[in-house]
C-alpha cells in the first residue's frame, strides 16, 4: 500500500528538450491510475522514473512521503509488468513466478502457497509445469502479471502490458486486469497500480482516474466520465472518445441573451451553462466540436435539420457510423437505429445535439464552453 507524488518532474537528455516537463501527479493509495497519451508524451518515461530505471533531472518523487529519487528500484517495493513480457526461456511458469520470491529468500512454503494462489486466480495453474515457448501470448501476459502480483509489492507499474496482443484478447485481459484490481482490493491487499497505455480505450475502461499526457505535459488529470464529458482543451476532447471528437470551424453570434454558433449554413443555440466565457469571442472564429453521439439523422422529414451527404456507411451490428460531409470536413455520426440509409442517398436528415457541443479558442485550444464550476473546480 502506498502513495506516490511526483512534484515537478523534470526529465531531459544531454541538454535536450525535456521530455517530461515538470510535471506534478499524486497518486493515492490503492488508486488504479493510468497514463495515456500518443508516442513520445513521456508517459512511459515517468513510469520509469517511478520505478527508478530512469534518473529524475530534477524534482522530488515520494513514495509514502519519503523522497526515493537515489532509492534503487530493488528498495522501492515495486513489481513492473512490461511489454514484451521478459520471462526467463529456460524456466518453467512456476519457475518465472517463483523466481522473485527466491530472491528475497521467502520460506520454500510459502513460496510455494503464493504461486499456486496467483496462478489459480489468473487461471493458469494449469501452466505451471510449461515453459514460455509452449504458451500463446496471452499466457505469458498472465505469467508476467503473476509474477509481479506475487511479490505482493506496495506498487504496481505496468508499461503498455497488452499492446502486443490481439484485439480479441486484449479486450479479455483488460477485464481481467479490472477484475485482479478489485479482488487485492477485496482481499484487504489496496495496491496501488499505475498503467501506461497508448489505447485510450484502455484508459477509459481500466483507470479510477486518468492522466492525459501530451509533450512531456500533464493536460488534464481526471475521471474517465469526466475526461469524455468535460475536456479542458482540443487535444483532450480528440484524444479520449471512440470515435474521435468532429470538428468544424464556426463563428460565434449573439441577439439579446441568447448565443448562437454559425457553422457554414448550419446554426446551433447554446445553452446559458455554457456561455460564461463566450462575451469576447463574439463574431469572432472558433472551433466546435461534437461527439458522434450527439448527431441524429431521420429519413423522409423535410422538417428534421439539414440534409446530408453521406459519403460512407460501417455496419457494426449492434451500431453504425455514419460518415458524411459537412462544413468542408468530415463527420462521423454514431447511429442505433438502423435507418437503412444508403450513400447518396437524398433523402436523409441529420441535426446535432446542441446543448453537448463543445467550443474551442481557435489559437489556445482551450475549451471556452465548460459550465463555470468545471473551472473552479
Amino acid at each position: 500500500m502506498a502513495n506516490i507524488e511526483l512534484k515537478n518532474i523534470v526529465k531531459s537528455y544531454e541538454n535536450a528538450t525535456p521530455v517530461v516537463n515538470g510535471i506534478n501527479l499524486k497518486v493515492n493509495n490503492g488508486e488504479f491510475m493510468v497514463l495515456v497519451g500518443p508516442s513520445g508524451c513521456g508517459k512511459s518515461t515517468t513510469l520509469r522514473m517511478i520505478a527508478g530505471l530512469e534518473e529524475i533531472t530534477s524534482g522530488e518523487l515520494r513514495i509514502d512521503e519519503k523522497i526515493v529519487n537515489d532509492v534503487s528500484p530493488k528498495n522501492r517495493n515495486i513489481a513492473m509488468v512490461f511489454q514484451n513480457y521478459a520471462l526467463y526461456p529456460h524456466m518453467t511458469v512456476y519457475e518465472n513466478i517463483a523466481f522473485g520470491l527466491k530472491i528475497a529468500k521467502l520460506p520454500k512454503k510459502e513460496i510455494d502457497d503464493r504461486v499456486r494462489e496467483v496462478a489459480k486466480n489468473l487461471e493458469i495453474d494449469y501452466l505451471l509445469d510449461r515453459k514460455p515457448k509452449d504458451m500463446s501470448g496471452g499466457q505469458r501476459q498472465r505469467v508476467a502479471l503473476g509474477r509481479a502480483i506475487a511479490r505482493r509489492a506496495s506498487v504496481y507499474l505496468f508499461d503498455e502490458p497488452l499492446s502486443n496482443l490481439d484485439a480479441k484478447l486484449r479486450v479479455s485481459m483488460r477485464v481481467r486486469l479490472a477484475q485482479l484490481h478489485a479482488d487485492l482490493g477485496s482481499q484487504g491487499l489496496d495496491n496501488t497500480m499505475i498503467y501506461v497505455t497508448h489505447d485510450q480505450v484502455e484508459a477509459m475502461t481500466l483507470g479510477h482516474r486518468i492522466c492525459v499526457m501530451e509533450s512531456g505535459y500533464i493536460r488534464q488529470l481526471d475521471t474517465p466520465l469526466n475526461l469524455y464529458n468535460f475536456p479542458v482543451n482540443k487535444f483532450v476532447a480528440e484524444f479520449i472518445g471512440s470515435p474521435s471528437m468532429n470538428f468544424t470551424s464556426g463563428v460565434l453570434e449573439k441577439k439579446a441573451d441568447d448565443y448562437k454558433i454559425k457553422m457554414g449554413d448550419y446554426t446551433c443555440s447554446i445553452p446559458q451553462s455554457k456561455t460564461h466565457k463566450l462575451e469576447s469571442y463574439i463574431d469572432k472564429e472558433v472551433i466546435v466540436g461534437v461527439r458522434a453521439e450527439d448527431i441524429f439523422f431521420k429519413l423522409d422529414d423535410d422538417s428534421f435539420g439539414h440534409f446530408v451527404d453521406i459519403s460512407v456507411i460501417e455496419c457494426l451490428g449492434s451500431e453504425e457510423f455514419i460518415y458524411f460531409n459537412f462544413n468542408d470536413s468530415i463527420f462521423v455520426g454514431r447511429s442505433q437505429e438502423h435507418l437503412n440509409i444508403n450513400v447518396g442517398s437524398k433523402n436523409c436528415r441529420f441535426k446535432f445535439n446542441c446543448k453537448n457541443i463543445h467550443i474551442f479558442d481557435a489559437q489556445t485550444k482551450e475549451n471556452i464552453s465548460l459550465p463555470e464550476d468545471r473551472y473552479l473546480s
